[in-house]
């Protein structure tokens, strides 16, 4: 959650977000490469301990109330994310882009996995390795203007009508795997099983999705649109090298960040001390701190402008910040994202810590399981 900011704060601070690709080689640094490389890790993190999570509850639940609950909080969040969400990315009072991010797809996996829950344990695995292995197959097809399309598997921005546009950044297929994978292996922490045998399955699964990674990657043949490039520098190539596509996730993407997160998962288990809980709080309330953080983060913005002097109306955004040809000139050094970063942090810290308590507090209010 709190990488997570970091990127948000990038978008709406940095000038050169305004300028290039940060993740391109030939025109980045190493520096805004990895401040960008490291935030690949949060939204497979995010679909795949949703997935755990709602294993974890169901416990709790029968098979059916499972199900229920799944179904309604997806529908929950497809309506923020086009509501609240979006308005948190725009703060246009007339809703001219409408998008379909992160928070879209995690609800739109959570209704396929309210279905997915009355299959076997060993099917859903199957059908999660399959689409995440099997999806790149689909990287060549393509229906420009297809909503339903872009949807399912290809990043686009579609005009709606001359004042609305649908920006796809979520295509769902590869996302629904990872929540329904993170679902199955919600039950290595069912309380009878042994911690060494999770930790050790883990680091294994970790281990070989890193290797797997490296391996496909160097081969350049399959598990990603684009492949990568050698260029003049190692520094360049290594950049191409470590930047598969994230929209859709390609399998070498996932490959890359899941295996990270089955590592951490794997050694984090038992620390403790003042800096893990200081991170736990944000990750007790990742809903409530994922909203006021857009708010917070846009809100400083137009600050920063005004003072600039570049204005703060040309915050008030029709489209993509990144993408709007008016943007060019304002933004500030990458030390300055980072400043705003830590300040953004630190400001909601306070807020959140007061949330979770709330919550631990009153675990009989049911609509709080919502936020």
């Amino acid at each position: 959650m709190v990488i997570m900011a970091l990127d948000h704060t990038r978008d709406y601070f940095h000038s050169s977000a305004f300028l290039f690709d940060p993740t391109d080689p030939t025109q980045t640094t190493l520096i805004l490469f990895l401040s960008r490389w490291i935030t690949h890790f949060c939204a497979p993190a995010f679909s795949f301990l949703a997935g755990m999570s709602a294993f974890m509850v169901g416990r709790r639940k029968t098979t059916g109330q499972l199900s229920g609950f799944l179904f309604k909080r997806g529908l929950w969040l497809i309506f923020v994310d086009l509501t609240i969400v979006n308005f948190a990315w725009y703060f246009d009072i007339h809703f001219r882009t409408l998008d379909l991010f992160v928070i879209w797809s995690l609800g739109i996996s959570m209704i396929v996995l309210a279905g997915l829950i009355h299959l076997p344990r060993k099917f859903i695995l199957l059908f999660s390795v399959i689409l995440i292995f099997g999806h790149d197959l689909l990287d060549h097809i393509h229906y420009p203007g297809n909503i339903l399309w872009s949807v399912l598997h290809e990043f686009s921005i579609v005009k709606l009508s001359d004042s609305l546009q649908l920006y796809v950044g979520y295509p769902l297929i590869p996302w629904i795997a990872v929540m329904s994978l993170g679902y199955y292996f919600g039950s290595l922490y069912d309380p009878s099983f042994d911690p060494l045998k999770r930790k050790k399955i883990f680091n294994s699964i970790g281990i070989a999705s890193i290797f797997t990674f490296i391996i496909v990657r160097w081969i350049n043949v399959y598990g990603d649109p684009l492949g990568w490039k050698q260029y003049d520098t190692v520094t360049k190539s290594l950049i191409s090298f470590l930047n598969p596509n994230k929209y859709p996730p390609s399998l070498l993407y996932l490959l890359m960040t899941l295996g990270v997160v089955f590592l951490f998962l794997a050694n984090s288990e038992k620390l403790k001390g003042r800096v893990v809980n200081f991170f736990s709080v944000f990750g007790r309330v990742p809903f409530f701190y994922y909203i006021i953080h857009l708010y917070l983060i846009h809100s400083v913005a137009l600050i920063f402008a005004q003072l600039s002097g570049f204005g703060w109306q040309k915050l008030i955004l029709p489209g993509w910040i990144t993408e709007l040809p008016g943007m060019k000139g304002y933004g500030f050094d990458l030390w300055v994202v980072y400043l705003v970063w830590v300040g953004v942090i630190a400001s909601l810290y306070p807020l959140c810590k007061k949330f979770d308590s709330y919550k631990m507090n009153h675990k009989e209010k049911w609509w709080l399981s919502y936020l």
